[in-house]
């Protein structure tokens, strides 16, 4: 069961956080982080989310903060967690700087097919990367579903030369995914496919693992409904299909992001860099000591200490209006989620943007 309203009212906290570089097409995040018995956690789905799919991000703060006790959680086999820089898209000649914020990571994330850049701005910022980490480096790119099959086949065949570890979400929905694989194959282009929307958007989040769509999956805590529903989720494609999984962040606040770090510490395998370095594009944090990489990782310890800073969150507090947006947002989710306890049908409508 879910606290009541008012308990999750009166833990409640809205920030926003300044971008050092424009992401997603934001300059700014905000984020409603929940402190309880168990600790913190963080509740901040896009504001562009229906409250259906929202509702999973909550499940997933209300399990961090309410669902086990202080210090627990699922057993780490590993203490620390390697994680990527990510490369926003930026120009080819602010790459550099961007990688310097992320110490010690040998493997890059570089956004590609922004909206109102070309094919060759992604070819320049993909080579700066390759140029930057050298050739043991790793560099992946994510399209975020943003092209077309023929558009993604196209810029692939032309990201190509710059060997990259795998592309993610390069267009929207698993029937495209699996057209641009078979695509690349028949035309001799090795580059693996990753679903990322296709899976934490998904009513059944292991379709992905049937339908022939991706060599790699990216799971994220937040949109699965917490740790616990997306170790589920890894381990069954992992054990039971033999497709490797990506853990990854949201440009969640250092709250949302130890969350990720639990769960990539508890997978019996990792065989790539998680993208939990996110926190390097904020401007400013929620803890004291943010969860950035330190030499190209974040230890688990590290992250199972996590508190955000009463200093902080005062200095960072969301304008009154974005507040009152948050709390209504929250209460809505919160009703679903009783709704789908009891057995009730739940309504779910988009809330204002």
């Amino acid at each position: 069961m879910h606290p009541p309203a008012d308990d999750l009212r009166a833990a409640a906290h809205v920030v926003r956080l300044p971008l050092r570089t424009r992401f997603r097409g934001l300059v700014e995040r905000e984020a409603l982080l929940l402190h309880g018995p168990a600790g913190w956690g963080e509740f901040s789905p896009f504001v562009e989310y229906d409250d259906a799919e929202a509702s999973r991000w909550l499940a997933s703060a209300v399990e961090a903060a309410w669902g086990s006790a202080a210090g627990t959680g699922p057993h780490a086999v590993r203490d620390r967690v390697p994680v990527n820089a990510t490369v926003p898209a930026v120009p080819a000649e602010d790459v550099a700087g961007v990688l310097a914020r992320f110490d010690g990571c040998t493997t890059a994330k570089v956004k590609v097919a922004e909206r109102g850049q070309t094919l060759a701005d992604d070819v320049d910022r993909v080579a700066a990367v390759r140029s930057a980490l050298g050739p043991a480096g790793r560099v992946r790119v994510d399209a975020n579903g943003a092209w077309s099959v023929d558009d993604a086949v196209r810029a692939l065949a032309a990201l190509a030369p710059y060997d990259l570890e795998y592309a993610e979400q390069p267009c929207a929905g698993l029937d495209g995914l699996r057209d641009v694989r078979t695509a690349l194959a028949r035309a001799g282009v090795d580059v693996l496919v990753a679903a990322d929307e296709s899976v934490r958007k998904a009513e059944d989040p292991l379709r992905v693992a049937v339908s022939g769509a991706a060599d790699v999956v990216v799971v994220k805590v937040a949109p699965l409904g917490g740790v616990a529903a997306a170790l589920d989720v890894a381990g069954t494609l992992g054990a039971d299909h033999g497709i490797p999984v990506v853990v990854s962040s949201a440009l969640d606040t250092s709250v949302g992001i130890a969350a990720g770090v639990a769960l990539a510490a508890a997978l019996p395998d990792l065989p790539f860099a998680c993208g939990l370095g996110t926190v390097s594009l904020l401007g400013a944090d929620v803890a004291a000591d943010p969860l950035v990489p330190v030499a190209g990782g974040i230890d688990v310890a590290r992250a199972r200490a996590l508190a955000a800073d009463p200093a902080q969150l005062a200095a960072l507090a969301a304008p009154d209006d974005r507040r009152d947006w948050w709390l209504d947002r929250l209460a809505r989710c919160a009703d679903l989620l009783r709704r789908n306890d009891s057995g009730a049908p739940a309504r779910a409508g988009a809330g204002p943007a």
